[in-house]
């Protein structure tokens, strides 16, 4: 079934590409979805399968760059047994898999110039020979491709055939990248948001607050949709209080002052020497010294110690979590779960 509850906007450049697929859904001819990665193509792909006269038939999904060059053919078209080593029996390919229905070929612009050759005589003839055959094999095939390539601009290069690009490109739309979709962010954000509380179990929705809603319209979005969908659900999951609306946004899971650095290996990397790490916990005042204490529990003395850092911290940042946060060097969610094993989370 189309996941329509996911055709969620109320731009009018994502309302005309929506309405665009309708108006192609009920026709026979090939159509071409172009778009960032996370924009929707393979919804808009289900959409113009589900709308046609062939939403009983079968929609066939074929990533085109999830396979080698040389097994790309054999997937799309299929073989005959020992037509090539490994191919122990004969094995039907996606164009026979969507006999009668819808076949989606994403990643379009990664097929090799020989698989390029036989997806055109197969447009145009409605034919396809497995490898290794001699007969080809009529098939009742309808084409949607996607890609997030500018096709023309390969064509000139000499990476894409033309003619190819003139059968495929009856109706090309081209989906706006979320960026672009003004007014969208917050309807989005608020639908993916609910759904995890409810997910979660959560009584009540009580919403993203102003400043997250609105460090949410600023950021670029290079993973669109999809990528609003996992920050939106990851703020919700790691929000504390339900009854608050959720503040705290994280666009970047894998920030941590603690990541690898790129191309450094973990021996290799400098280590500063003590005195400058403990500058490095605050920039205008010397760091706690560390309790005296004879105790033989290493563990508890740590922990103290540790404690005296976030007290003392709180105080010179007049109990701003966020700002002491900034100053030890923590993420906020990193501080908060810090005051919360040392019971200081209600410090203010």
């Amino acid at each position: 079934m189309e996941r329509a509850e996911q055709f969620i906007g109320q731009s009018l450049a994502f309302l005309d590409a929506v309405e665009r697929t309708s108006r192609a859904a009920p026709l026979n001819r090939p159509v071409l979805v172009i778009g960032e990665r996370g924009t929707g193509k393979e919804l808009i792909a289900e959409r113009l399968h589900h709308l046609s006269s062939r939403w009983a038939g079968p929609l066939i999904v074929m990533n085109c760059a999830a396979l080698p060059e040389n097994l790309i053919e054999a997937e799309l078209f299929g073989h005959e047994a020992g037509s090539f080593t490994g191919a122990a029996k004969t094995r039907h390919g996606r164009f026979e898999e969507a006999d009668g229905g819808t076949l989606f070929l994403d990643e379009l612009g990664t097929l090799s110039m020989p698989a390029q050759d036989r997806l055109l005589r197969a447009t145009e003839y409605g034919e396809i020979t497995r490898i290794g055959a001699s007969k080809p094999i009529s098939v009742d095939v309808r084409i949607v491709a996607a890609t997030n390539e500018n096709l023309p601009s390969q064509v000139e290069k000499g990476k894409f055939r033309a003619d190819l690009l003139d059968r495929l490109s009856f109706e090309v739309i081209t989906l706006p990248p979320l960026r672009a979709r003004e007014g969208d962010v917050p309807v989005l954000a608020e639908h993916f948001g609910r759904r995890m509380s409810s997910e979660l179990e959560w009584s009540n929705w009580p919403g993203f607050s102003p400043r997250a809603i609105a460090a949410m319209e600023s950021y670029h979005w290079p993973g669109n949709v999809r990528e609003l969908r996992n920050v939106a659900e990851r703020a919700v999951y790691r929000h504390e209080d339900p009854e608050r609306p959720v503040e705290e946004i994280m666009f970047d899971p894998f920030h941590s002052p603690w990541a690898p650095s790129a191309g450094v290996s973990p021996a290799s990397r400098p280590v500063a020497p003590p005195a400058e790490a403990d500058a490095a916990v605050t920039a205008d005042a010397p760091a706690p010294t560390m309790p005296s204490t004879t105790t033989s529990d290493f563990r508890a003395a740590v922990a103290e110690y540790e404690r005296t850092l976030l007290v003392d911290a709180l105080n010179r940042n007049r109990f701003n979590q966020r700002a002491t946060a900034a100053a030890l060097g923590l993420s906020y969610d990193q501080l908060r779960h810090a005051l919360k094993r040392h019971k200081l989370q209600d410090a203010s």
